[in-house]
């Protein structure tokens, strides 16, 4: 009943806002004097998509800790990213993705272009420096067929491209022996830019068995040749070490939500990853109206991960080649673009698992013991796409696309032989992913837009294979179809900024994660998924004064995702709401910056109940959290920029789980460790000094 109010309230506030845009062009308001500004036309548009799209931007990112990535990408309607620990991260949009045990896999990701998604289809985002990212654009449903049609989506990260030249280093220190400096160096020419990023961060962490250690260096490069030509080299290394505490029982969380899990305590359980990401793009104009841009790319992933279970080692190695032609054309007297391009990806991924003898080590953490298994996976993809966007009448644009996916994995055993050896090779039929968009733009600062596409999701290699370790020939990838109308508008002389959609998505053959042993599972198709939510976006920038902007905003996003089908055994959970997912997300705050260089952000976010088992008997506590930031910036004798700030985060001191766990079973008469808990009030301050050269 309340959905249905909220779903009343929502179509009732748009008709009104709709009628009353006539009304604006009589309203008398002061000139405001716009210090910064979050418009859909600052944001750089890297989708082609024709559709509006949510991002963070720079000055978004900035209104968080610089260490904390998540909480501006959790401010976007629809997404929410579960926070277990600095390196336990989960992203779901529009409730895709909620199911998976760990990590992100049912969206892609790109960073300047280059695919940071691994074979498997896992993307940690989480790993990047917020101090290094200009601008992360998140396309919500498989709309943008140049991108994968994942059904989750596509994230896509744009690191800073330099507009002057400057040295600059932050230190940031905080709680929990929170120590973060960044060291940042640009340079901008006529022809070439460069831009160097290098970051360590370290803190003890909030519970135990939860410190973390990162570096890591960027490194973008961009020549023009001429003006028909442009060379962009990228290169990203990170290292990090992750102490893992692991989920807890509600109990536990009750009680002293610093503890970590026993077993991983007791085991020291931590993960060590070393990344190499290393592009080269080339772009060539073969004309004023078609252009070519050619990124041929190479990864390298080197993790070692002693769990309770077993011990985790590998690496990975993969290269790939990205490339898409863009033709400009006349249509009706306008502009209509085609698009033709493809992507192609290929890893290697060597493993192996050996025992952990950590109860016998007499309490020194992990011990290897004897090899379990080692293996290797060959993943290769290759994505053919194009697009075609059309001018139909003035304000109105079409845009039709198509994406065409081959997959494929060939897993070898190199440690059984003769009957017991699980070698075997997976093709998947190919899958053609269509989209068609439709955009309307009858005036400025008016804005409505419709979406119907396919999309789909691998399993990964780990999922197809068989408690007996065999790839399961009947598991297929999850497919769905998309459909979303939305608007935008600017009223009151643009100063008030109003978006929203609402979307349904249809998933069948959900691919699920059987528990099969204490951390262990395996994947098979169990049903169908409906996903239906509406999304509310409203920015007002109050016209206070010539010196002052005071920008009050608000979003939220209602959502009732269910299972229409799935039977689990003799358990039928068909009806019931899907897990890992909260039914309502509201974000609120305020930004008000002041020309002499005060500036001051406060953030509130509520996040809904979220079910926790398949059977909606076990639910997750509703939480509220706020936010607060305050600094000063200053030019100092013209060339220098001093910048002093300081904030709290969960100034009320809440307990809350910002992630859990679905399905936790219990093991040996033990309550099921459902939770992840949440920094309690913690606080950070920082200095910020740049050199303009």
């Amino acid at each position: 009943m309340k959905k249905s109010k909220s779903l009343y309230i929502f179509l009732i506030v748009l008709l009104f806002l709709c009628f009353s845009r006539a009304q604006d062009k009589q309203t008398t308001i002061l000139e405001e004097v716009v210090v910064s500004s979050d418009s859909l036309s600052a944001i750089q548009r890297d989708s082609s998509l024709i559709l509006p799209v949510s991002a963070t931007t720079r000055q978004q990112l900035e209104q968080y800790s610089p260490a904390d990535l998540i909480q501006a990408v959790n401010r976007i309607p629809g997404v929410y990213m579960l926070s277990g620990g600095m390196n336990v991260n989960r992203i779901t949009i529009r409730g895709i993705g909620a199911r998976t045990p760990y990590g992100s896999n049912k969206v892609r990701a790109y960073l300047d272009g280059i695919p940071v998604t691994n074979g498997m289809g896992e993307t940690a985002i989480e790993i990047y420096d917020p101090e290094s990212i200009a601008q992360i654009e998140v396309i919500e449903g498989p709309k943008a067929t140049s991108y994968g049609t994942s059904l989750g989506g596509a994230l896509l990260l744009r690191s800073t491209v330099p507009s002057e030249s400057y040295l600059r280093n932050s230190l940031t220190v905080g709680s929990y022996g929170l120590l973060k400096n960044t060291t940042n160096a640009t340079y901008a020419g006529k022809q070439l830019s460069v831009n160097f990023n290098h970051e360590h961060l370290e803190t003890d962490g909030y519970r135990e068995n939860s410190t973390y250690r990162r570096n890591a260096a960027l490194l973008n490069l961009s020549y023009r040749i001429d003006k028909k030509n442009t060379l962009d080299l990228l290169f990203n290394q990170i290292n990090y070490n992750a102490r893992i505490p692991s989920s807890i029982s509600q109990t536990a969380m009750e009680e002293d939500p610093k503890q970590a899990a026993s077993n991983w305590l007791e085991a020291k359980g931590y993960k060590n990853s070393k990344s190499t990401l290393a592009g080269l793009s080339y772009t060539h104009r073969f004309t004023p109206g078609l252009q070519n841009t050619t990124r041929i790319f190479y990864t390298y992933t080197d993790h070692y991960e002693p769990r309770p279970f077993n011990i985790l080692t590998g690496f990975t190695n993969g290269y790939g080649i990205r490339s898409t032609f863009r033709q400009d054309f006349s249509f009706r007297n306008e502009k209509a673009i085609l698009r033709l391009g493809t992507e192609v990806y290929k890893d290697i991924y060597n493993w192996q698992t050996i025992e952990n003898l950590y109860e016998e080590n007499d309490g020194r953490g992990s011990l290897e013991g004897e090899q379990l298994s080692d293996n290797k996976e060959y993943r290769n993809q290759l994505h053919l796409f194009t697009s075609l966007t059309l001018p139909l009448a003035t304000g109105l644009k079409a845009q039709v696309g198509l994406n065409a996916n081959f997959t494929s994995y060939n897993f070898i055993d190199h440690y059984n032989t003769g009957e017991n050896n699980t070698s075997a090779s997976r093709r998947f039929d190919p899958i053609l992913a269509p989209s068609l968009n439709i955009d309307y733009l009858p005036e400025e600062n008016m804005r409505f837009f419709a979406n119907i596409s396919r999309g789909f999701s691998f399993p990964g290699t780990e999922e197809t294979l068989t408690p007996e370790g065999v790839i399961n020939p009947d598991l297929g990838p999850e497919k769905g179809m998309h459909y979303e109308i939305g608007f935008k508008l600017g009223l009151l002389h643009n100063h008030l900024r109003l978006s929203g959609a609402a979307y349904l998505m249809e998933v069948s053959n959900l691919l699920v994660a059987q528990r099969v042993g204490e951390d262990q599972y395996i994947g098979r198709n169990a049903g169908k998924t409906e996903h239906k939510g509406l999304e509310f976006t409203a920015e007002y920038h109050i016209p206070a004064a010539r010196n002052l902007a005071v920008i009050p905003f608000v979003n939220t996003s209602v959502n009732d995702h269910r299972f229409v089908r799935f039977i689990d055994g003799d358990n039928d959970y068909s009806g019931n709401s899907l897990t890992g997912v909260p039914d309502n997300k509201t974000n609120a705050g305020i930004r008000i910056i002041h020309r002499n260089g005060l500036f001051f952000y406060t953030n509130y976010r509520h996040i809904g109940k979220i079910p926790l088992t398949d059977a909606s008997t076990v639910r997750s506590k509703a939480y509220d959290v706020i936010n607060v930031k305050a600094g000063y910036k200053k030019e100092i004798l013209k060339k220098f920029v001093f910048e002093a700030s300081a904030g709290i985060n969960n100034i009320t001191d809440k307990t809350y789980a910002p992630s859990v766990l679905i399905n936790a079973v219990g093991f040996g008469n033990t309550e099921p460790r459902f939770y992840y808990p949440g920094l309690p009030r913690n606080f950070y301050g920082g200095i910020h000094l740049r050199y303009l050269l």
